[in-house]
Parts: structure tokens; C-alpha cells; sequence
């Protein structure tokens, strides 16, 4: 994620600022040019200061302190390119649940700057109605029975209990995990469809099968299998987690995920000029400078060997606050070739998203 700051008094600025606190400039984020605008207003639209002739309006979730996101004056639609996925959202008459779907849309807005800046395909049910990617943000049932967090034929679903701190914190407690979030939700389960997409849409099964396995295993009997028995005792040599060795579709997708972790927090270092360079590394073994755009990074290994040492300094300046590692994953070679293939994947031929003005990936 990159670092922003205020056109009109050089703030820096955040992905969620909606308003600059130093020049009182309200703030909305532009995919088309990847910015944080400072706007004023001009009757009902909104142009940046000194460009009057460029105007823009707000998402329409604004209005519920869910977006900042800016849409283009003259585009017929309502929502922002990420909102206008969103199929179903939760009963906002509840605080409790608005509260959560917010939290909710912080982290499917990350996502979106991830996969808008990697020019994936993006259709909405708009613009694809039997496959186009689909967000339902589900609050459990009154009859007891529970939403589950997953993925079907492009439509996400999330629990809104994920929103919830110590659910979630419960949760990975009990299913052993050393990581979960809700962000690592989003990207998790767009994995998924990504899979689709890039894999079975794109004739690369058979060399997704070479990496990853046969996906054609019983995948309800694998899960099933995994809950009982849990993953192979050498699972680190060969999965980036221990549901990743539950099945091959869960393989990649964690693979996605974890891609997607390290390409943006390598972002972010570089945004903020961060470096490695341990004064007891005489040999540069630990050493790390992100002097390049890691979503335009021209192999994986250019981003491993920025992300080894930035993530153990990181781990251990956590360490120090008494707080457990941020990654907690060990990178064998077995799992940097996925990493690579999942790299290849995203960038084999894959070009700039056009009309992004109009909202049409």
C-alpha cells in the first residue's frame, strides 16, 4: 500500500483518511489514477483544487461511512469500483452489524487496490451475470445456524463474525492457525475465484496440477481429512501453511494469498522508505532495500529476496513489544515455486484495465 498525502498542505495521508486534519480538506481515494484527492465541492460534485473542470462524486456508501472512494461525475453508476461488487450487505438498522460490515469493507478495499493494480479481470455480475465476482456480507440466521466464510462460482461470502476480534482470535485458536484476519480472508477467498479465472479459464490446469496437485481429489473428504487428522507431520517443506496440505485448490489459494501479503507490505516498506541492513550482517546476508515497484516485480525472487530480511526485522521488532511474529511463515523452496507460478500467472500477459473512468474492468 502506498503512502498518500494532501495535494493542498503536503499531509501524509492514509488509505481510510476521508478527511485531512491539518487543511480540513475532505479526502476520496481515485483507482483510475491510484490517488487520495483532496476535493472541494461544487453543488453536488466534487472537483480537487485548482483542476474545476474535473468533477467527481462520492461512492454512494459514504453516506454509511463505508467507502471513500470517488466515482467519476459523468459515470452513470452509483457505487465505486470495489461497492458496486457488493451483492448483499447486512441489516445496517443494527449498529452491531454495520459496525461490522465497515470493518468489512476496509479490508475488501485493500484487496481491490491489490487487484486493480495488478490488472485483473474485475467483472462484476453487471458486467458478467452468471460468473462476475460478488461479495454477500452475512450476519448468522436467527434459527441458530451459522453463515460460513467461502467462495462459489464468484460469489464471497464472509461471516460477519469475522468483524469480530475475539471471535475471530477464538477461532484461530481453535483451528491452530498462527494467522487470520480479515483481510487475509479477502485475499484467501479471491484466490479462489482467481482460480477460475486465470487457472481453469485460461487452459492451465494441467500445469497447475504439476505445482499444486490434482485438484479433482475429493475435496469435502480432503477438508474432512485435514479436520481430523490435521496436515503431514513435514508439511513446511512443501506448504506455505497447514491448510494449504488440505487439498490443492487450498494450496494455491493460500498461495495467492500470501502473494498478495507480500507484494503489498513490500509496498508499503518502499512507500515509507524502509530498509534492511542488520549492523551485525558484515556479509549483507539480511539486507533489503525496496527500490522497485513490487507489483511490477520481474521475477519472484526479486520480491523474496527484498521480503526475507524485511519480514525477520519486522517479526523480531514485534518480538520486542511482546507481540507474536506479523509472519509467522517459513518460505521453502518448495513453496517460493508456487509463489513463482502464482507470479507468472498475474503477469503473463496481462495488460492495463481499460475505461477504468466508466468502471469497466
Amino acid at each position: 500500500m502506498k503512502l498518500f498525502k494532501c495535494q493542498v498542505c503536503d499531509q501524509l495521508l492514509y488509505f481510510e483518511n476521508s478527511l485531512c486534519v491539518k487543511c480540513n480538506h475532505r479526502l476520496g481515494y481515485l483507482p483510475d489514477d491510484e490517488t487520495m484527492h483532496a476535493v472541494e465541492a461544487t453543488g453536488e460534485a466534487w472537483h480537487a483544487p485548482g483542476a474545476p473542470d474535473r468533477l467527481f462524486r462520492f461512492c454512494a456508501n459514504v453516506d454509511l461511512n463505508a467507502c471513500n472512494w470517488l466515482v467519476q461525475m459523468d459515470s452513470a453508476e452509483h457505487f465505486c469500483l470495489a461497492c458496486r461488487h457488493n451483492r448483499t450487505i447486512p441489516d445496517i438498522s443494527h449498529p452491531a452489524n454495520i459496525e461490522a460490515w465497515r470493518k468489512m469493507e476496509i479490508a475488501k478495499h485493500r484487496l481491490f487496490y491489490s487487484l486493480l493494480k495488478l490488472h485483473l479481470p474485475l467483472a462484476n455480475r453487471m458486467d458478467d451475470p452468471q460468473a462476475g465476482l460478488v461479495f454477500d456480507f452475512l450476519a448468522d440466521p436467527p434459527d441458530g445456524s451459522r453463515v460460513t466464510t467461502g467462495h462459489a462460482d464468484g460469489v464471497i461470502t464472509v461471516s460477519l463474525r469475522e468483524a469480530d476480534d475475539s471471535e475471530r482470535e477464538a477461532r484461530r485458536t481453535q483451528m491452530r492457525e498462527p494467522y487470520r484476519t480479515l483481510l487475509g480472508h479477502f485475499r484467501h477467498e479471491a484466490g479462489h475465484y482467481y482460480w477460475d479465472k486465470l487457472v481453469r479459464d485460461e487452459n492451465k490446469i494441467e500445469e497447475c496440477r504439476a505445482i499444486f496437485g490434482d485438484e479433482r481429489e475429493a475435496y469435502a473428504n480432503a477438508l474432512q481429512r485435514h479436520y481430523d487428522w490435521g496436515p503431514p507431520a513435514d508439511w513446511q517443506n512443501d506448504y506455505i501453511s497447514a491448510y494449504a496440505a488440505a487439498h490443492p485448490w487450498e494450496d494455491f489459494v493460500e498461495s495467492w494469498a500470501h502473494y498478495l501479503h507480500i507484494v503489498d507490505t513490500l509496498e508499503t516498506a518502499a512507500s515509507f522508505g524502509v530498509n534492511v541492513r542488520p549492523k551485525l550482517d558484515l556479509k549483507g546476508e539480511l539486507a533489503a532495500k525496496v527500490d522497485f515497484d513490487p507489483y511490477r516485480a520481474e521475477s519472484v525472487e526479486k520480491l523474496i529476496d527484498s521480503w526475507l530480511p524485511i519480514a525477520f526485522a519486522v517479526n523480531n521488532i514485534n518480538r520486542s513489544m511482546g507481540q507474536p511474529d506479523v509472519y509467522p511463515f517459513l518460505l521453502s523452496e518448495n513453496v517460493i515455486n508456487k509463489l513463482g507460478f502464482i507470479h507468472r500467472l498475474i503477469h503473463s500477459e496481462r495488460k492495463p484495465a481499460t475505461a477504468r473512468g466508466n468502471g469497466r474492468i
